[in-house]
């Protein structure tokens, strides 16, 4: 998995500019350097090419775009890319320095293509439509650039597949993990009732009396489905709005949960109810792109506190002008430091013989 974990939160402190001109020291892990002069070709790459710049927010979903000055990006993008640099040079380390593993030539093209895929499989979930494809973005990378990424997936990959906890993402064991939870990939029939706030209380009472579904939406729903008495749809493992309907309904079928999700529609608020009304098997070969990102998600989960713990081991400097290496609610990571806004800083005005300073 990329930098061993899917999905992670970057606590940004930061909006400001950073250029990408000037020397610096760069990024160091413990004995290994990444120049700042390289760093800023990745940087310049990442805010100046399409491609490129959007799968690496499928990656990260952080402003990676250039900045005000000319070769400069978003702080925000600087720091959250020079952590992603760091983790992958920890990772690096410890597999080829501990582990003593060195990808060899059929490993890296295999690595190459579960980048990609996990490129293009991101890109999707945050709903990014790329111009190109995520072959594309890494052929855009400058080659150190590329082929850091690529070993650094091929190492991430191995120390994944050495926990203890970690499935491995291969067909069989995703058919294992699938027969063991099925009713997790079940196609999901809904109802739904959106009650305005008001009638919260009454929509609670109403079904403590036995009121069922198709009562309650008919009488308190305020979307159009409560003529039909909320039916709403179904929803395979293969739609995009699978994931959320799993979490909001109840595992009881014909029953709406005791406690609502409040949210926004139309601009007002209202309190949504959802209920499953019918559950059906969802074969394999449907559910498997589901199954894959669960996996990826549990193994993820396991492989945090690993990569926690070489970061909290790592001798780590991050060159100011990208970053601050600290520590927030997740673990060791670097943010972008705080920056003073337009309307706390005043304009410089030119000198003169009538406006210039007095030296005393």
């Amino acid at each position: 998995m990329r930098r061993l974990v899917a999905l992670f939160v970057i606590a940004l402190l930061g909006a400001g500019v950073y250029g990408l001109s000037g020397s610096s020291s760069g990024i160091t892990v413990n004995n290994t350097s990444l120049s700042g002069a390289a760093f800023r070709t990745e940087l310049s790459a990442i805010s100046h090419d399409n491609t490129l710049q959007c799968f690496i927010t499928a990656l990260d979903p952080t402003n990676y775009a250039p900045g005000a000055g000319g070769y400069s990006i978003k702080a925000a993008g600087a720091a959250a890319w020079a952590n992603l640099r760091v983790e992958g040079l920890a990772i690096d380390q410890y597999v080829t320095g501990v582990l003593k593993y060195h990808p060899t030539a059929s490993e890296l093209a295999r690595a190459t293509t579960s980048l990609e895929g996990e490129m293009t499989q991101q890109a999707s979930a945050n709903h990014l439509p790329c111009p190109g494809t995520s072959a594309a973005a890494l052929a855009a990378m400058p080659t150190e650039m590329r082929s850091a990424e690529v070993e650094a997936q091929a190492t991430s990959l191995y120390l994944v597949s050495k926990l203890k906890k970690a499935v491995p993402l291969t067909t069989a064991s995703m058919q294992r993990y699938y027969a063991a939870h099925t009713s997790n990939y079940d196609t999901l029939c809904i109802s739904i009732a959106l009650v305005l706030p008001a009638d919260v209380s009454a929509f609670g009472k109403s079904q403590s009396a036995g009121l069922s579904v198709v009562a309650l939406a008919k009488k308190y729903s305020q979307d159009a489905s409560a003529k039909n008495g909320g039916t709403y749809g179904c929803y395979a493992p293969s739609s995009t709005a699978y994931a959320g309907v799993r979490a909001d309904a109840t595992s009881a079928l014909d029953t709406f949960p005791a406690t609502p999700q409040i949210i926004s529609y139309n601009n007002a608020t209202y309190a949504l109810y959802v209920a499953v009304t019918k559950r059906t098997i969802t074969p394999f070969a449907k559910a498997a792109a589901l199954v894959l990102s669960d996996l990826r998600t549990l193994n993820a989960s396991s492989a945090n506190t690993v990569k926690n713990t070489l970061l909290f081991a790592a001798a780590v400097h991050v060159d100011p002008a990208f970053g601050r290496w600290g520590l927030n609610t997740t673990g060791p990571t670097v943010f972008a430091p705080a920056t003073p806004t337009k309307g706390d800083v005043t304009g410089p005005k030119k000198l003169s013989a009538s406006g210039s300073s007095t030296y005393k």
